[in-house]
């Protein structure tokens, strides 16, 4: 397995596929995965003396932001740590996150070993605004890199439809994300006093959260300005990230006057987000574009009533749960917050659909799905 992000270095790939490989392990698959350190120092892992995990330093200067001289020297360290494995193992297929740069780096080994492509996001043409020069250059590579594996496999059909722009004519399935539902729940307790206390005039408290990226594509100005909007004060918004974006934003809030109203954690332990989620009433992801939020799963499993732009695989996860808005509308955003709020029955019935549908989509789930692809192509 490759992946240039693994916790806690990435977003939602990574901790999909610490999820993944988890039931892997607990299955006494053998994986050996070949990811990036943290640190300046080459690292090991072992889960459940199956999965060994590989973490080759590569001069990671932010966990959060990747830079080009990064990734490349991920994928040159990669290339040669693989070859040395080969020497040593016998593997019957690789799994590879992220089309570009873990697919490319498959691609060389393509006459030894098949190999699966997991779309995540970014590393299809068209999803960030911030890649537009790249696309060009890579696309070719790209396509390449899809026609000859052994499967191409988005994680949401927004991805795959998106993907399909690119290459037509490439067969594509999709196995969406999971999510771990005994560590994400609902604090039962919190959601009575909230529903009892819950109307728009007489609310003593509604924590607002949204765990992301502080980066321009996942659009948390129109969120700060949604908030302005809201003229309730007992209204606060709870930031979970870093990102380049981070200062922009705590200036935006002080020129919004907010800053009474707005919680910039910073980074949190992902072991200990599953607190801030049942400390919240509604959950807010904001983006531009998503493959399938694994922070949107968790807060549907915590029991979060949700507000998210039409993007990606999230309107497969609206149904009953939450308001789709468009893209970059903070007065959507601010209409929405106040729908919630100001429907205690519907707030109630929302939180609950969002469990409900979470308890479908489980990582045991997932890994099984993977397990038959493997399967098949072996």
């Amino acid at each position: 397995m490759l992946n240039y992000e693994y916790p806690p270095i990435g977003g939602g790939g990574s901790y999909a596929c610490k999820s993944i490989l988890q039931v892997l392990a607990n299955k006494k698959m053998k994986v050996d995965l070949v990811t990036s350190s943290p640190s300046d120092y080459f690292e090991t892992e072992t889960i459940n003396e199956s999965v060994n995990i590989y973490k080759l330093p590569v001069n990671k200067k932010d966990i959060h932001y990747w830079t080009q001289q990064e990734i490349l020297t991920y994928s040159w360290k990669a290339k040669q740590f693989i070859e040395k494995l080969l020497l040593e193992k016998t593997y019957d297929i690789c799994h590879t996150f992220f089309g570009i740069p873990c697919g490319a780096v498959a691609y060389l080994f393509k006459e030894n070993l098949p190999y699966v492509v997991s779309l995540r996001g970014s590393d299809v043409p068209g999803f960030n605004d911030r890649f537009s020069f790249q696309y060009i250059l890579l696309k070719p590579l790209i396509n390449r890199i899809w026609r000859e594996s052994s499967a191409v496999v988005a994680n949401s059909e927004g991805l795959k439809e998106l993907a399909l722009e690119s290459s037509p004519s490439q067969d594509i399935s999709v196995i969406n994300n999971g999510i771990n539902i005994s560590d994400f729940k609902p604090d039962i307790n919190s959601i009575n006093n909230n529903i009892n206390n819950h109307t728009y005039k007489k609310i003593k408290k509604f924590n607002i959260v949204c765990i992301s990226r502080l980066i321009e594509r996942k659009g948390i100005s129109f969120l700060l300005k949604a908030i302005k909007k809201i003229k309730n004060k007992k209204v606060k918004l709870i930031l979970v990230g870093k990102g380049k974006q981070e200062d922009e934003l705590h200036q935006l809030a002080k020129d919004l006057e907010i800053t009474d109203r707005v919680e910039f954690k910073g980074y949190v332990d992902h072991d200990d987000i599953a607190d801030i989620y049942q400390e919240s009433d509604l959950f807010v992801l904001p983006s531009f574009n998503e493959g399938m939020s694994n922070a949107l799963l968790e807060a549907m499993a915590s029991g979060l009533p949700v507000i998210s732009t039409d993007t990606g695989g999230t309107s497969e996860l609206i149904d009953g749960n939450g308001i789709l808005i468009q893209k970059g509308n903070s007065d959507e955003i601010a209409q929405a917050i106040s729908t919630v709020m100001n429907d205690p029955e519907a707030f109630k019935q929302m939180g609950l659909r969002s469990r409900e549908i979470a308890e479908t989509m489980s990582w045991e789930a997932v890994a099984e799905e993977y397990c038959r692809l493997y399967m098949e192509i072996v």
